[in-house]
């Protein structure tokens, strides 16, 4: 169960709204909260029952509505309950407080009357095929059961950035190059006036505007991208971190250092026109949380009451992006540009964003594909217990760790609840939380790649594989094609859904691991229980990826048709994922001779810029012949555990030809780049939707972390 409240003032177009997660019989940030609603779902008694330990939300609506609560009970008289519910969600509540109150009599001078609205969104949830699929608050004001088709919603609710006539018109028109620019631009006027403004310039150009038109009305309703950052200078930057000198390679040295001064180009802060709004009589009041005294959870609070003037997502704490078009943070990039912020001793700046994570996750219950709210309906690999691991590790933070595990914990049960399908009596995650429509910021490539299907609900079919694929991080590849129980086809035969992913299984059970192993800091008997369940957990997640994924012949784990009950017996780098996390049987002794075996049957080492994510070519971004630094990473990290002496010079061997590449690539260009060439040493990758991106966060962290760690053998001419 879990429970929303919403406060907008329908004159002034403010908005603004705050998750309580969980409801029943549970305590969060110090308030103990009890919902009780009818069995009826019109016209039905509802209550909601608040025991504040520290100020709240509930006592900002109070201050600015001037409502007295009677011992904190949401049963005044001034309150009229009436529900109703959402179209086509089933097990969906939606009850609407409504309260007219004047503002204090210090403030009515300058501040006119404001009708002020509290919703409180529950969700009751209903067995579905033999279980329950948890629901967790979302950035939206709505929340979708994930095995009900009929229930879909879109992206998030924004009529702009979303969904709606305007987006469609503007992303068709395709006015900017890549339909991204358009979504991350800031509005002038709030939403209301910006869609009044939309339908009169449409009824003024008779519904049929020219493109020279479009653009005109457009830039003179937005802002160009990037109008919610302001310039930022991290402030625990070091020019020399130690690392540094462990790489005896003058040449690797220097190239190491260059990419440490990458992080000043890649830091965004927020501006505070994105953090705090209060509205007053048509103006809106900028006032600092500080000034107004409110707690932490009512700092957080305030900064979201308004952020519809924009299509980002708040966060606190100034954050390290990956570059070029990407302007905002990405879930799993980050756990590569947490790698190298450490090696760079920028401490504050990752437990900075760290604490962004966890903020988000206590506000959506997991972790959105990036930092817009046009990602708000799909995640991305669930890296946030291994960063976190990453920090601690090198600070010995553990206070942090043990503060955290909660949340933690709260993200795992969000894709264990959500994601999970049972295969030969084991329970494995695929991708794919659902929602409606074209991806906002991908519009008009989903319309043209879409069109070729009949059928509306063909077309939402293949929206949602859109999606999945792009929740997966690698969108898009033939990884993800189904035709006749094949990788063959093209992108309108993608069946992302259908298939159980190795590394989305393997990081699951890393997870478990790592929340086992921070409830083991706490000394008391709850954390004690807590840690024996998540060993559990682990031990389940890694029975059920050997029982079902690992090929004993092929010495690789593959992922799983659903649709066809069979492995997908095809090279991906992933596929050798469970050796990153430790996901084996490491007394196994032919285990690592068949994982070598298998890989000199691919001849995967004959690649001179490092090893493909697939061997398709197919024009797809993650497809042959483009080379990927967390999938390098991965392949390191992983063959460099087995406890085998070839497995290790192997690692050592892809490493140093990896960071020659992009040793070389940087010095032709003086760029990182965000995919290479496999065909070529220091290359650059292509392919996709949109032109390769320089930057590169990921890109840099991981050749960071593989220079510090072969950095005393590692050279700039080893390989020719």
């Amino acid at each position: 169960m879990a429970l929303r409240v919403v406060l907008r003032s329908t004159r002034h177009g403010w908005r603004g709204w705050w998750d309580i997660p969980p409801i029943c019989s549970a305590s969060q940030n110090g308030e103990t909260l009890v919902a009780a609603f009818g069995k009826q779902r019109r016209r039905t008694s509802c209550s909601v029952s608040v025991k504040l330990r520290q100020p709240t939300l509930w006592e900002l609506m109070s201050s600015l509505a001037s409502t007295t609560l009677e011992d904190n009970q949401y049963g005044a008289k001034n309150f009229q309950p009436a529900l109703e519910p959402l179209p086509a969600v089933s097990n969906q509540l939606t009850v609407m407080l409504q309260t007219r109150q004047q503002w204090p009599v210090a403030k009515r001078r300058s501040l006119a009357p404001v009708a002020l609205y509290a919703a409180c969104v529950c969700l009751i949830v209903l067995p579905t095929a033999g279980r329950s699929a948890a629901l967790v608050a979302k950035e939206v004001s709505y929340i979708v059961d994930n095995g009900q088709r009929e229930a879909l919603m879109p992206s998030c609710q924004s009529e702009i950035y979303c969904h709606g006539e305007l987006l469609r018109t503007v992303q068709m028109s395709e006015i900017y190059p890549d339909s991204k620019t358009f979504v991350d631009m800031k509005m002038r006027k709030s939403p209301n006036e910006t869609l009044d403004a939309f339908h009169e310039f449409m009824s003024a150009q008779n519904n049929s505007p020219s493109k020279a038109k479009l653009q005109e009305w457009v830039e003179s309703n937005f802002e160009k991208p990037g109008a919610e950052f302001e310039k930022w200078t991290p402030d625990d930057w070091t020019a020399k971190p130690k690392f540094l000198e462990r790489i005896k390679d003058a040449d690797l040295r220097e190239f190491a250092g260059q990419l440490n001064q990458i992080w000043h180009e890649l830091g965004r802060k927020m501006t505070t026109d994105v953090a705090v709004r209060v509205v007053g009589e048509g103006r809106v009041l900028k006032v600092v949380a500080n000034e107004i005294n409110l707690s932490a959870l009512m700092r957080r609070t305030a900064q979201q009451l308004n952020p519809d003037l924009y299509s980002i997502i708040h966060v606190d704490n100034p954050v390290i992006v990956p570059g070029g078009r990407f302007r905002e943070f990405y879930y799993w990039d980050s756990y590569w540009i947490v790698k190298g912020l450490l090696l760079s001793e920028m401490y504050t700046t990752t437990k900075g964003m760290l604490e962004n994570f966890l903020s988000i996750v206590q506000r959506f219950g997991f972790i959105p594909n990036g930092g817009r709210i046009y990602y708000s309906m799909r995640s991305q690999p669930p890296l946030l217990c291994g960063m976190v691991k990453s920090y601690v590790d090198a600070t010995g933070d553990t206070k942090f760790a043990m503060d955290a595990v909660e949340t933690l914990e709260r993200e795992f049960q969000f894709f264990i609840n959500n994601y999970m399908t049972e295969v030969n009596n084991h329970q494995l995650a695929t991708y794919g939380y659902k929602s409606s429509g074209p991806r906002p910021e991908s519009y008009r490539e989903d319309v043209l790649s879409a069109a070729i299907f009949e059928k509306e609900e063909d077309k939402q079919d293949f929206y949602c594989e859109l999606k999945a694929a792009a929740e997966s991080g690698m969108d898009f590849s033939s990884r993800w094609f189904i035709k006749d129980g094949t990788n063959a086809g093209n992108l309108t035969d993608l069946k992302c859904r259908s298939i159980v992913a190795v590394e989305l299984n393997a990081i699951l059970y890393w997870n478990a691991l790592i929340i086992a192993e921070f409830y083991g800091l706490r000394n008391d008997i709850g954390a004690i229980a807590k840690k024996d369940e998540y060993l559990a957990k682990a031990d389940e997640l890694k029975k059920a990826i050997n029982a079902v994924l690992w090929d004993e012949h092929e010495g690789a784990w593959f992922d799983y048709d659903l649709l066809n009950k069979k492995l997908r017996k095809y090279f991906t780098p992933t596929n050798l994922s469970p050796l990153w996390v430790g996901c084996y049987d490491r007394a196994d002794a032919k285990l690592p001779k068949r994982v070598l075996a298998y890989i000199e049957r691919l001849q995967l080492d004959r690649y001179p810029g490092g090893v493909p994510n697939t061997l398709q070519n197919t024009n797809e971004q993650w497809d042959f012949p483009n080379v990927w630094a967390p999938m390098q990473h991965m392949l390191v990290m992983g063959l460099d555990s087995l406890d085998n002496a070839d497995a290790k010079e192997l690692a050592f061997r892809w490493a140093e030809r990896w960071v020659r590449g992009n040793y070389l690539t940087y010095n032709r260009t003086h760029a990182m780049f965000e995919k290479y060439d496999a065909q070529e040493l220091g290359g650059h990758g292509g392919g996709g939707e949109y032109d390769v991106q320089t930057g590169f966060g990921w890109t840099n962290g991981a050749a960071m972390d593989l220079m510090n760690k072969y950095g005393d053998r590692m050279t700039t001419g080893a390989i020719e």
